[in-house]
């Protein structure tokens, strides 16, 4: 049974599929095409290996990163450092005084001010003769001084080429002027007039430089530089871009184990940029964090001084009075007296001076919240008490009110932005009041409860004449004077203490330093990686692209699957010149393949009928070989001793003459039109039993003549002197000739070309067959090239191969890399 061939009831049951249909993307195919074209992604390879190489030599920019460490103590509240306790206010966790922290870090301030201490504005580099390099102030020999109240040209190169002397030449460039010039005394831009191109001069050190866009001097580097250069590139740029620049440049991280550790890293172009920038950088903070601490104890101290001063007068005149009252009245001691409840009055009113001293602290802390005055806030031990909460919500207070300054520029008062920083505010403002009237209801109640035991105190001293309870009340009110003094000059003596013991809380662990760390950037590998790999994407995509848009028939078995059509035979390439094979090359494998299709004929045709077997050969479109099928399958039975006449009956595009070199006068057309008889139509060829009637002059009704009931005697008659009758029929893609042709037929042999035939071709016979309009149809796989691999596409070995030693291409053979390869493999394999 010939393979794929369906019985009737197979048939039948899969009418009701969809056949035609091939599968959008061949993935064999695909591969096959991929190590065909192997010399590209090698070729692909070296580029990439070539360009990768030639970017990390010459052009990748090495970016360095240091690093530093430190920790933050916080042992003292501070409204300007605020502590953990922050975290109850907002619910929130973590380290909030190290986010602080963190946010100077990265504020404008703090950078701006470091931009403008190390000139970070002024950028240095030296050129090779592809790639440029990125130097620090302290790698050049000399650097630049900008006279700030000259207008300068920023983002324009300056190259300073090193003369003999210690002399520079300033070289600028030919074009790029500017009348757009940058003021950095006001940081914003003015217009010049126009000028010339300043020209080049050759200057010394300290000596300045003056043109309309540029004003400086060069100052020499007082170490020694390690680097021998021939030229300086300088390039000012704006405070403001360099601290932007700046800040995408820092990272503040902390320790996973201990919170109050940070690790602060500066990325950049040159290492000992890095390293200085991040060491100055905290070596500011920490002078402004000890100088933030400080202003608060210094408050503290200014309002004690001045409630001391106060006091003391107070105390004089008590004093004043007291020995007033010792010398004209005599009372300096009072006989008789009650010394218990003298002296617990006294206790009391020492304790009653104490809290309504800090009352008065107290009040003072409200009204400069109220004020919104924190410049001038004291400390909360001023007031006796240490309250971490309340600190805390100071200094967010003070933050807030900060950001909605900052805000009002920006946004409208009843905008969303407003509302909500408004909201904060007030949240913030009734915590703050909250803990001070917890403060207010304890000192008061304190000063009730004091007051009322001093009352029961003083009813033990009702007895007492009018005269001593006189020197009673001066001694009372000059203690209590006096206790209020000791307490506030306490508290000075400890605020005092604070300011001179105070230092930063930030400690360095680990400063930066220039340890030869090398670059962390650009991903050399990764970049290389995506260059190669981008490279051999090319051919891939292109043979993709190609496979995806290609429709043509590639695969034998796709072919098989898609139309449930037999296959006779597959014909391998012609390397012949004419398309006689069979008679020119009878040894080779593509004549044994047409006797493979002989032989598979047998199966589509009824073979108890004695009368001659009509067999009809026909395809797509033209050049799909279906005159060249015909031909040599005519040959084939010919010279099998049967019979056989070949019909060139495609009267649109006659070719058979040629190559039997016969006169293509008379023909099928000829006969059709009656112009002339059997007879001399039919002409003899090399082949004995093999007869050829050639199509004749183009006719102007093909098609007319070819369905015409003569064509149809024509054939019935040539079937009682023939065995066997094969017609080269028109192509079944241009028009229905052949369809009609196919109701006389026994057998029909449908032509596919490898790589040729378009997949949407095959639609319309496909679903004639199985609708069941085509009977006795069968394929024929033309002109495939056998050097793919024998059997490819397909299991059943048609079309044979060569590389055995049995055909006439056998002695030119040699078998492709890839099957070499993969014998090698299995012999290898094979070994016992």
């Amino acid at each position: 049974m010939i393979p794929g061939k369906d019985t009737q009831a197979e048939k039948n049951d899969v009418q009701k599929e969809k056949f035609g249909s091939f599968a959008l993307f061949d993935i064999e195919h695909f591969l096959r095409r991929i190590l065909r074209n192997w010399y590209w992604f090698v070729l692909m390879l070296f580029l990439g290996y070539a360009i990768s190489w030639v970017y990390r030599k010459y052009y990748a920019q090495n970016i360095y990163s240091s690093n530093l460490s430190l920790s933050i103590s916080n042992n003292t509240s501070s409204y300007f450092t605020p502590n953990q306790s922050i975290n109850f206010i907002w619910g929130q966790g973590g380290n909030q005084d190290g986010i602080y922290l963190k946010k100077m870090l990265l504020s404008r301030s703090h950078n701006e001010f470091l931009v403008k201490e190390l000139n970070l504005f002024i950028n240095y580099s030296t050129k090779g003769s592809i790639k440029s390099t990125y130097l620090d102030k302290d790698d050049s020999p000399v650097s630049l001084e900008i006279d700030k109240k000259h207008l300068q040209q920023i983002n324009y190169p300056i190259t300073l080429l090193p003369k003999s002397n210690g002399t520079y030449e300033v070289v600028l460039p030919e074009e790029g002027q500017s009348t757009n010039l940058y003021s950095y005394e006001t940081e914003g831009f003015q217009n010049i007039n126009n000028y010339a191109r300043p020209s080049n001069k050759i200057i010394k050190v300290n000596e300045w430089y003056t043109s309309p866009n540029l004003r400086f001097k060069l100052v020499q580097n007082p170490n020694a530089t390690k680097m021998a250069l021939d030229n300086i590139i300088v390039s000012l740029n704006s405070v403001n871009q360099t601290v932007n620049d700046i800040v995408s440049t820092i990272g503040v991280e902390f320790d996973k184990e201990i919170g109050t550790i940070m690790i602060i890293s500066k990325s950049g172009y040159n290492l000992n940029s890095t390293v200085n920038f991040l060491n100055k950088s905290v070596n500011e903070l920490q002078k402004k964090r000890l100088e933030d601490k400080n202003i608060v104890n210094k408050n503290t101290e200014v309002y004690l001084q001045g409630n001391l001063d106060n006091i003391r007068k107070k105390l004089d005149s008590s004093a004043a009075v007291l020995n007033y009252l010792k010398t004209s009245e005599k009372l300096y001691n009072i006989k008789d007296s009650d010394e218990r409840s003298l002296a617990k009055i006294k206790d009391l009113e020492t304790k009653k001076a104490d809290i309504v001293s800090k009352l008065s602290s107290l009040n003072n802390i409200r009204n400069t919240i109220q004020s919104q005055n924190f410049d001038k806030m004291i400390a909360t031990n001023a007031a006796g008490f240490e309250d971490g909460f309340f600190t805390a919500t100071v200094s967010e207070l003070k933050a807030l009110y900060a950001k909605r300054q900052e805000m009002a520029s920006i946004y409208k008062p009843n905008s969303e932005p407003m509302k909500e920083i408004n909201r904060l505010i007030s949240e913030a403002k009734l915590g703050s009041n909250n803990s001070l009237k917890n403060y207010y209801t304890k000192y008061y109640d304190e000063i009730s409860k004091i007051d009322r035991e001093i009352a029961n105190a003083d009813s033990d001293l009702a007895t007492f004449p009018e005269k001593e309870r006189k020197y009673l009340d001066a001694e009372r009110g000059y203690n209590m004077i006096e206790s209020t003094y000791n307490s506030l000059l306490s508290r000075q003596n400890e605020t005092q203490m604070n300011v001179a013991t105070n230092k930063s809380d930030i400690t360095v662990i680990d400063p930066a330093k220039n340890l030869g760390q090398g670059p962390i950037g650009p991903n050399v590998k990764l970049t290389k990686m995506l260059i190669i790999s981008g490279l051999l994407l090319l051919p891939f995509l292109f043979i993709l692209i190609g496979e995806v848009l290609d429709s043509k028939i590639r695969n034998i078995k796709e072919l098989l699957s898609a139309t449930k059509i037999p296959l006779l035979g597959v014909i391998g390439n012609n390397s012949n010149e004419n398309m006689l094979t069979v008679l020119e090359q009878p040894k080779s494998s593509v004549s044994e393949a047409f006797r493979g299709v002989r032989a598979n004929m047998r199966f589509l045709m009824d073979n108890e009928t004695e009368k001659g077997k009509v067999i009809l050969i026909t395809s797509s479109i033209g050049g799909e070989g279906k005159t060249y099928v015909s031909i040599n399958l005519a040959s084939v039975i010919g010279l099998s001793d049967k019979k056989t006449i070949l019909l060139g009956m495609d009267l649109r595009k006659p070719k058979i003459f040629g190559d039997f070199k016969i006169d293509n006068k008379y023909g099928i057309s000829n006969y059709l039109t009656g112009e002339v008889g059997i007879d001399q139509i039919l002409n003899k060829t090399k082949i004995p039993n093999l007869d050829v009637a050639t199509s004749g002059p183009i006719p102007p009704n093909p098609s007319e003549l070819l369905m015409s009931q003569r064509n149809i005697r024509f054939i019935e008659e040539l079937k009682e002197k023939y065995d066997f009758i094969i017609i080269d029929s028109p192509p079944v893609g241009l028009v229905a000739d052949s369809y009609e042709l196919m109701k006389h037929s026994d057998a029909n042999i449908y032509v596919v070309r490898h790589e040729y035939t378009e997949k949407y071709m095959l639609k319309m016979i496909t679903e004639k067959y199985h609708n069941g309009e085509i009977d006795n149809l069968g394929l024929v796989y033309n002109d495939y090239n056998t050097k793919q691999g024998y059997g490819y596409g397909y299991g059943y070995g048609y079309g044979y191969g060569y590389g055995y030693g049995y055909f006439d291409e056998d002695k030119n053979y040699k078998e492709p890399l890839l099957i070499r390869i993969r014998n090698k493999v299995q012999v290898l394999f094979n070994k016992k």
